[in-house]
Formats: structure tokens, sequence, C-alpha cells
């Protein structure tokens, strides 16, 4: 059954300006500025004084008004990243041939070694604005640093990934790098 209106509402904090034009929305904030194209959704965004902006669907179906709710998350989600950042701390695990990983000298890629023994060397590029560190104080322990929580996910979904044991019981080999916490940057006082 088509429902005739739906809206809800994005709060904007102090220090955070949003820029909204034909659906393409930018973020700019203290540390930096995310852009968002949300043309491919049929719904309306206005601005409610200088500090909200409301999201709002006509005569839609019950997937269409599910859309209002991902949009106001995706803005969500870019108003934290220009405040606080994302920050996703991966563990590599193995039994019993340590894994090496080698971070480029611009820290935008990733070379891992002696993967369950394998000469085989995989390579995993960072995506745009993220940047991987060893942890100093953390052994076997890789930390991932950016402000879109789209291209650190992904970035830790494609280390993951590259790390997957094939052809083998994955019950006995559990070796990988895996992601052990997610957080942000700025933490909350």
């Amino acid at each position: 059954m088509k429902n005739i209106y739906k809206e809800d509402i994005v709060t904007i904090p102090k220090g955070v300006t949003v820029q909204v034009k034909s659906r393409k929305v930018k973020v700019t904030g203290p540390r930096g500025e995310l852009y968002r194209d949300l043309r491919n959704i049929d719904m309306e965004l206005d601005f409610i004084g200088k500090n909200k902006i409301k999201v709002i669907v006509w005569h839609g179906g019950r997937k269409h008004l599910a859309c209002i709710r991902t949009v106001c998350t995706h803005i969500n989600n870019m108003i934290i990243g220009v405040t606080k950042g994302f920050e996703y701390k991966m563990r590599m695990v193995y039994a019993h041939f340590p894994i090496n990983v080698v971070i480029a000298d611009t820290q935008r890629s990733v070379e891992i070694r002696n993967f369950v023994g394998e000469k085989f060397v995989r390579k995993v590029d960072m995506l745009e604005g993220v940047t991987i560190t060893q942890s100093s104080n953390v052994k076997d322990e890789l930390v991932l640093i950016g402000n879109s929580i789209e291209n650190v996910s992904q970035s830790a979904a494609s280390l993951t990934q590259n790390t997957r044991v094939r052809n083998k019981d994955i019950r006995k080999f559990l070796d990988g790098i895996y992601v052990s916490e997610k957080n942000n940057i700025v933490k909350d006082e």
C-alpha cells in the first residue's frame, strides 16, 4: 500500500556545514570533506532552518520508504566522519606460519607474505582517504583510519577477503586477518 507522505529529519551539529544541490550532498567539517551522490533515490532533501535537513518521500511503497532511513544514515555517517573519523583495528591470526605484512611508504597499499606458508604475495590497495599502519603496542595488529566509513570498511573487507583459506577445512585453518575493533578516531569525553 502506498504511503502518501513520509519524512525524517537529520540534525547537523555545530562546526559542520552541509550543502545539498539536486540530491548531491557535500559535508564539510574539521577533519575534511565528504561527498555523496544520492540522485538514484526519488526523494526531497530540504533544509529546516540552518541545522536540520528533512528527507521527504511522496507516494512511496514499502521499499521506497525504507530509503528514507538509509539516506539519513548516510548523511549521519558523513557527519561523524568529518567530525570524529573512523578507525578499524584488525588482528593477524595464524597457527604455524606467521603472516608478514609490508606497508608501502605512502600507507596506501599492503603486501601480505607467507600466508599459510604460500610463496604467493598478496597485494591489497587501500581505497581513497584510508591510511593503514601497524600498531606499535600490540603485536600482529593493523589499524585502518579514514573519514569515510564506506572506504574504511571496504578496505578492511578487502584485507579479510584476500586472506581467506581455500581448499582446506576452514574449521581447522583459521588463519587470516580479521576486524577486531571498530572505533572513532576522536574519542568522546
